[in-house]
């Protein structure tokens, strides 16, 4: 058998993209909306900018989703992924909004949704001997827009240390102390940072965390959080009354976790915005 050459080849076996029938486009008769439709947990990398302007890169697990009229039999899952892939500039919060306007105009949608969970490093400064290190905070970061009406949310679970007062006021000697998560999951105004939200709570607990500790920075933190006691309960109000004052902070869940060193149990309080 004589071949062709190889571009006469492709062009014979390849139909042309006007003769494939367009499935998700044709018409629906159940008369039933679907609220979200897209794609969920694709991995994919991501540079996001942090406050200093810094870009920082990442991998995320992402949601994306449309409202799909009833009219329409399906959306065009495929453009999602294009999407993704076309937009190579550091991302913010403030830039996932322009990212679901973008996605809605793609789809031809009336409302639209953008979830990115991602590990998201700070770089931290060990407070004596002054060593760097990156710290690691789960961050969710979303997104909508429906019409004219737009938010934007953060959830972060940050971890600290916190020292129980009953130990420290009944013993002879030493207080037990463990590792705590403050998880909140907040609606923010474009114009907020993830680190403002970490220092927030940082500031709040027996101490905070360090990826790295030198012997003279072990003993400041150690002595840090004896001198600063906190209950669960003290942790929550403490950053509830810092959320609470904080303009860019429009509504709110909080919670914390303290993974208890003496019990088999963890402690646990939740505080529910707005103010």
């Amino acid at each position: 058998m004589k071949l062709g050459h190889p571009d006469q080849q492709a062009a014979t076996l390849a139909p042309d993209r006007h003769d494939i029938p367009d499935v998700q486009a044709s018409a629906d008769v159940r008369e039933i909306d679907i609220q979200r439709v897209g794609i969920k947990d694709l991995r994919h990398p991501l540079t996001f900018v942090d406050r200093a302007g810094t870009p920082v890169s990442t991998v995320a697990s992402v949601t994306m989703t449309v409202h799909l009229p009833k009219e329409y039999k399906g959306t065009h899952m495929s453009r999602f992924v294009e999407l993704l892939n076309e937009n190579q500039q550091p991302l913010s919060i403030r830039g996932l909004q322009a990212l679901v306007e973008q996605m809605n105009r793609r789809l031809n949608a009336p409302a639209g949704y953008i979830a990115l969970t991602f590990p998201y490093f700070v770089r931290k400064q060990a407070p004596v001997s002054g060593v760097q290190s990156l710290m690691d905070y789960v961050v969710t970061l979303a997104g909508s827009l429906d019409g004219e009406r737009s938010a934007l949310s953060v959830k972060t679970v940050i971890p600290v240390t916190s020292l129980c007062p009953c130990s420290k006021e009944i013993s002879d000697y030493g207080a037990h102390n463990q590792r705590a998560h403050v998880t909140v999951s907040a609606s923010v105004a474009p114009d907020m940072w993830i680190e403002d939200l970490i220092d927030l709570v940082e500031a709040q607990a027996s101490s905070e965390l360090y990826a790295l500790l030198k012997r003279h920075d072990e003993k400041f933190v150690t002595e840090q959080a004896y001198d600063n006691p906190k209950f669960v309960e003290d942790v929550i109000r403490d950053v509830a009354a810092q959320l609470n004052a904080e303009p860019r902070i429009l509504d709110y869940t909080l919670e914390v976790e303290n993974f208890e060193a003496i019990h088999n149990h963890s402690a646990y309080a939740m505080i529910q915005g707005p103010r």
